[in-house]
């Protein structure tokens, strides 16, 4: 048990120090650090279990998740706060539970993490994949249930984690989905870090021919 430990807390040390050494040499003076992680959740289902422990967990770990409740405060116009926290994200986690296509505000942040296409963990807390369904009740715009309809058949085609909190074990689920953002947000990295080395391959072969024709 402690073995397991140790090997989770050395695998999020060796990510965090990957995230932080890049983050400092593109942006070594930045005073607002983007959030990495955005939990997209229904409050009354899950603030006080999966999403707001999620939260918690990640703050430990060193990382920036965002989560309504705990980064937003008296003032912030929401749509403003919300969105731009959903653009700047590495890592969306949207935790579906039995209320969640309740909430305009839930659809909205899954369409636009679709929309801007962004990591996806689904985290299916107490309903299935097919259980979720977004009801036309007549208050919205055809447009708007087919933008949210279009996002939660994405998701639910979206490997995703299943919890029942009756029966599951919410600490190590927690240590399940910590290790699955940190899995995503390792990958990103790598990506940025790809794609950033072929950009200068290829600034470089473009000096270097700009000088033969000199």
């Amino acid at each position: 048990m402690h073995r397991c430990q140790s090997h989770t807390k050395n695998f999020a040390s060796k990510i965090l120090n990957l995230i932080h050494h890049q983050k400092q040499e593109k942006f070594p003076k930045q005073l607002h650090r983007h959030s990495d992680v955005f939990i997209n959740h229904r409050g009354i289902d899950t603030k006080r279990t999966i999403s707001g422990l999620l939260y918690n967990h990640l703050v430990r770990l060193g990382l920036n998740p965002f989560l309504d409740t705990k980064n937003m405060k008296p003032g912030d116009r929401l749509f403003d706060k919300i969105n731009h926290a959903v653009r700047h994200c590495k890592v969306g986690v949207a935790v579906f539970s039995p209320h969640y296509c309740e909430s305009h505000f839930c659809l909205h942040e899954l369409a636009l993490m679709m929309e801007t296409k962004k990591k996806v963990i689904p985290i299916f807390c107490d309903v299935k994949p097919s259980q979720l369904q977004v009801k036309d009740d007549g208050s919205r715009p055809v447009e708007e249930l087919q933008r949210f309809r279009w996002a939660l058949e994405e998701a639910k085609y979206t490997v995703g984690l299943p919890f029942d909190s009756f029966e599951g074990d919410l600490s190590e689920f927690l240590k399940i989905a910590t290790k699955a953002v940190m899995n995503n947000l390792l990958e990103i990295e790598d990506e940025e870090e790809n794609r950033r080395t072929e950009y200068d391959r290829l600034r470089y072969m473009r000096k270097y021919i700009d000088q033969k024709r000199m």
